[in-house]
């Protein structure tokens, strides 16, 4: 199975460089009630201009979806039952991810779309959904930093990075890392010349004016605080 997916993925490339009439390239967005937001749309902002990749949006019922705050809401374009195949699987995460990890309807749709992906991907606690579909077994993987110690119970083994890429599954960080394991991902579907390109179309060059992006540079007082933060945040 590994030589196939690897010799599907050389097929993408070879399709990218062949020119407009090659086959489109399928990205499905995974929504669900509490995701969060940049989860989704920073690896979208990455993708969604690269030649041939078409991306789409899905819900376990198609139509509006609400974020973690619940005063944003993206539009799901299709329903889970109408999507068959994707080349590519995005998973965010968000506070809704416990109960998408229980919600078998979107375990087995991720586990049927899986199957058949050149690329099974995830952000933040995504990871932990696609554990919880029982894609992580055995495999290094990375999540949102307060949720690393739950990746043993997938059988994972938690590896630092924004992200990390195991066979055909590519698991990315928290939140902001989902646009650094986009424009991989571009370059993976595309070349690295058009990833790059689009780097400087998003203008993407993070110069931010504080040192505290990862919980060991943080320290224990920031780290609290940002959890309660976000748990305030939470509907």
């Amino acid at each position: 199975m590994a030589d196939v997916n690897r010799s599907h993925r050389t097929e993408l490339q070879a399709e990218a460089a062949r020119g407009p009439a090659a086959e489109q390239v399928r990205v499905a967005v995974l929504l669900y009630d509490g995701f969060t937001a940049l989860d989704a749309v920073g690896p979208y902002e990455m993708l969604c201009r690269v030649p041939r990749v078409t991306v789409t949006t899905v819900a376990e019922k198609a139509g509006l979806v609400r974020n973690d705050t619940g005063e944003l809401t993206l539009v799901a374009e299709r329903a889970l039952d109408s999507v068959d195949r994707a080349d590519v699987l995005l998973v965010p995460g968000g506070s809704g991810t416990k109960a998408t990890m229980e919600n078998p309807v979107v375990l087995d749709w991720i586990r049927h779309i899986h199957r058949r992906s050149v690329w099974t991907t995830s952000v933040c606690t995504g990871s932990l959904i696609l554990g919880a579909a029982g894609l992580l077994r055995g495999l290094p993987a990375t999540t949102f930093w307060a949720g690393r110690s739950y990746l043993a119970d997938a059988g994972a083994e938690y590896t630092p990075g924004r992200f990390v890429e195991a066979g055909k599954i590519i698991t990315a960080a928290g939140v902001s890392a989902g646009i650094d394991m986009g424009l991989h991902l571009a370059a993976r579907l595309s070349d690295e010349k058009v990833a790059q390109a689009m780097q400087l179309a998003v203008e993407y060059d993070p110069d931010p004016p504080f040192d505290t992006g990862s919980p060991e540079k943080a320290g224990p007082e920031l780290q609290q605080l940002a959890l309660q933060l976000l748990a305030d945040a939470e509907r």
